[in-house]
């Protein structure tokens, strides 16, 4: 069961990657590891941020 469990979780991650939203578990293990002193986004908050950079004009890739 643990192994079905880690299977879906990687998946749902990489779904989530596909569509521009990166794991919230993983900014906030990242944050706390890194930036203890710091404030954390809460998920609606990382959401919109992730949203805002996917979408932003200016984070815009050319084909090359």
């Amino acid at each position: 069961m643990h192994d079905a469990m880690d299977l879906w979780l990687a998946m749902r991650r990489t779904a989530r990657l596909m569509v521009g939203i990166p794991d919230y578990d993983s900014y906030v293990a990242h944050r706390r590891a890194t930036h203890p002193d710091e404030p954390i986004m809460t998920y609606e908050e990382f959401f919109r941020y992730c949203q805002d950079r996917r979408y932003d004009p200016r984070n815009a890739r050319g084909c090359c």
